[in-house]
């Protein structure tokens, strides 16, 4: 089992910035799509942004210019940059790894799916 262990969540006003972290206690995110996700207080999950193993970026379009997601593999560890921040950007932020590994010298594969804990940020107006 591999944990994902989130920091960097606060409180911060409007227009300031923060930086999230998540270390994964293993080696995978060279085989792993990385995505952060968010959930406002009532309402649903929100994919926030992917990073894929080959480097590709996609953010959703309330955060494009402002965030920036990043991995550095010998660290094992995923950012997320989140500039200008909004009082609309609060919400519990989860780091989501997911992939495909071969488990055997037959080649067999199976997919995984981890979970950050969840960090809070507060962006007050």
């Amino acid at each position: 089992q591999v944990q994902l262990v989130e920091s960097g969540g606060g409180k911060v006003q409007s227009g300031g910035s923060l930086r999230l972290s998540c270390t994964a206690s293993r080696s995978i995110f060279s085989i792993s799509t990385l995505a952060w996700y968010r959930q406002a207080p009532g309402k649903g999950r929100e994919l926030v942004a992917t990073i894929s193993s080959g480097g590709s970026t996609n953010y959703a379009e309330s955060v494009k210019g402002r965030f920036t997601i990043s991995r550095d593999h010998a660290k094992n560890t995923m950012y997320l940059q989140m500039n200008s921040l909004k009082p609309e950007d609060t919400a519990e932020y989860s780091c989501n790894a997911k992939g495909v590994r071969v488990v055997n010298v037959e080649g067999a594969k199976v997919d995984f799916e981890y979970w950050g804990q969840g960090t809070q940020v507060i962006v007050s107006s």
